[in-house]
């Protein structure tokens, strides 16, 4: 893909005024730039920020050691041809660490100066638009050049990334080309896409390779009487016993946990590790007697939150609301903050209402430029734009018929939108764009925001009649600081799901319920991985080696501040005028004309910003 050429004043324009000619990007850049503009990303970043300590990057390392070994050789190879062309290639994980880079000595110098180094995150939301975050987030292979990136750091920086799938289609890790915009060359992106898919042809050999490692170890077993299965690591079932595969048809698409909600129990698990090189292949489970005959219990009647755990009254308050929520088809409001985990409610109410067999889909609002969500929730016909598919598109309410749609972030749905989103939850129909036919949709609806949709309410962002029609049933999620004492619960249920044995002082878990947990579950889940990453053998762990984890959570910060309640676009007046003052030396009026900003309006906002 080449790019449309970007200029600075595009992105000045658009950082600044939040104003974008379309016709000057094209859509994954333009979509990109949208969701940076969502999640605050600082334009104005000129180096990476998050950057692994050499311990955290070593577990790192670690934990995508598989990947690297297959990867690294391609790497080198493609790094010697890429030297005289003053280019440089790296190697990147799922989460957006770059696991290894090679290339130009100029190139990698150039690169140390904007911290494209190893062990730093280069996603979307740390460094904004680029070829590596973007490809990340839209899972193809994409190239970013100049002043396409979001942030200034990689203004004079070209880049091509390509994903790098496992026999899932889950993207392990990706290739990027990087070099300085005046060395950019058209092959860049098809030369990472050409690694990308060598290194996914051997991920696959070496799949079915420890696939037929694990099978051998239970050939005598295979048609026994015994109720066993056995999964590879990522719990996908690759044998089971007779009495699984004649109870269950479809044991080849299943996973283990699809296993669980059908009613099975597993009474006993092994790790299988390889003879050749002692990595953990998979693990065999023997699963309480199965019968053919045997009806699994319907989910309809027992309520599965697969989530996390809890005996806090708010937290079980919260659980018996999505209890009665799931016997009903009326409409659901579930408000919680960030990380409190909206979407696991939503999705367990799905999969205990009688819908459980339709679809649930999920759609996060306030990730979608406004200028492409009447699309992608309503669809479009055949011929409804330049662009536009040749058959049309379904759009997502489309999607969810016989199931349910969770629409995350309703209370950015622009209010013009709301009328349409009225009547398809007043009528159950959708006309897609450009079409004339009404689609009838039978769909449960769920809403979700971070915050109290009465307040969306009396701020205007959202209308009334809405309002009414999805305020039917409320469920709201608790933070994670009103249920502290569930931390010790939730802290059990990680080591079940991943199966780590470590232990921790009583002192761990009261520091841990010192703390305010600003992206509650989801940061104290995160906190969890990140000690799992270093301490993979578990056993006793004290003070001493698990404080730097601790002591890295940010304790200073409460309440959201008053830089936190800023807008976009009022966070980036007052980084240009904190610039502008800066570069005067605290003089108002020549600060004023080097911002292009009136200066009666400098003052305003020097008032309103506290400079």
């Amino acid at each position: 893909m080449n790019p449309t050429p970007c200029y600075l004043n595009t992105w000045k324009r658009f950082v600044q005024e939040g104003l974008l000619d379309q016709a000057r990007l094209n859509k994954r850049v333009m979509e990109s730039w949208y969701r940076c503009k969502s999640r605050n990303v600082n334009p104005y970043l000129d180096k990476g920020q998050s950057i692994l300590k050499k311990d955290l990057f070593n577990a790192q390392k670690k934990k995508h050691s598989l990947f690297l070994d297959i990867a690294l050789p391609y790497l080198h190879n493609i790094s010697r041809e890429l030297k005289e062309s003053e280019m440089m290639a790296l190697l990147i994980d799922a989460d957006g660490y770059v696991l290894s880079l090679a290339g130009c000595r100029r190139t990698l110098e150039e690169a140390k100066k904007i911290n494209f180094v190893e062990g730093v995150r280069w996603t979307e939301t740390e460094i904004g638009t680029n070829a590596i975050g973007t490809a990340l987030e839209i899972g193809e292979a994409v190239t970013i050049h100049g002043t396409e990136h979001f942030s200034v750091a990689s203004h004079h920086w070209s880049c091509s990334a390509a994903p790098i799938r496992d026999e899932d289609g889950t993207v392990m890790g990706l290739i990027d080309i990087s070099c300085l915009t005046d060395r950019r060359h058209p092959f860049m992106l098809g030369m990472a896409a050409t690694a990308a898919h060598a290194i996914e042809r051997e991920v696959s050999v070496y799949t079915k390779k420890n696939e037929a490692e694990l099978i051998s170890h239970c050939l005598e077993k295979i048609d026994s009487d015994q109720s066993f299965i056995v999964c590879n690591e990522k719990e996908k079932i690759v044998a089971a016993s007779r009495p699984v595969r004649e109870r269950f048809s479809d044991w080849r698409r299943m996973n283990v946990n699809d296993l669980y909600e059908r009613g099975v129990a597993g009474v006993h698990k092994q790790t299988i590790f390889s003879a050749k090189d002692g990595r953990p292949l998979g693990k065999s489970i023997a699963l309480a007697e199965v019968s053919r005959n045997k009806t699994a219990p319907s989910l309809v009647s027992r309520f599965i939150y697969p989530g996390e755990t809890g005996t806090s009254r708010a937290f079980q308050q919260a659980l018996n609301d999505m209890r009665l929520a799931a016997k009903t088809d009326a409409n659901v409001y579930i408000w919680g903050e960030t990380g409190s985990g909206k979407e696991l409610a939503a999705k367990a109410i799905h999969q205990a209402s009688a819908r459980r067999n339709g679809p649930f889909i999920a759609v996060n609002c306030g990730a979608i430029p406004e200028s492409l969500m009447e699309s992608e929730l309503f669809g479009y016909a055949e011929g409804a734009f330049t662009g536009a598919k040749r058959r049309g598109s379904k759009g997502k309410f489309e999607q969810a018929h016989r199931g349910t749609i969770f629409l995350d972030e309703i209370g950015e749905i622009p209010y013009q939108m709301q009328v349409a989103l009225l009547r398809i939850i007043e009528e159950r129909k959708v006309t897609p764009i450009g079409g004339t036919r009404e689609v009838p949709l039978d769909i449960r609806i769920i809403t979700a925001t971070h915050r109290d949709l009465k307040d969306l309410l009396q701020k205007g962002k959202i209308r009334e009649d809405l309002y009414y029609r999805l305020h039917v049933y409320p469920v709201k999620i608790p933070p994670l600081r009103k249920r502290i004492e569930d931390i010790p619960d939730l802290f059990r249920h990680y080591q079940q799901q991943h199966e780590w044995k470590a232990e921790f002082p009583p002192v761990f878990f009261r520091r841990l319920q010192e703390y305010h947990w600003p992206g509650n579950v989801r940061e104290l889940f995160n906190t969890f991985e990140r000690l799992r990453v270093l301490f993979p053998d578990g056993g006793l762990i004290d003070p001493s080696q698990y404080s730097a984890v601790l002591d890295g959570l940010d304790w200073k910060s409460g309440a959201p501040s008053e830089e936190d309640r800023l807008t976009f676009r009022e966070r980036v007046q007052k980084q240009t005028m904190m610039e502008a003052l800066q570069k005067t030396k605290g003089n108002v009026s020549e600060a004023a004309k080097l911002a292009g900003i009136p200066r009666s309006t400098f003052y305003k906002r020097l008032r309103k910003y506290n400079l």
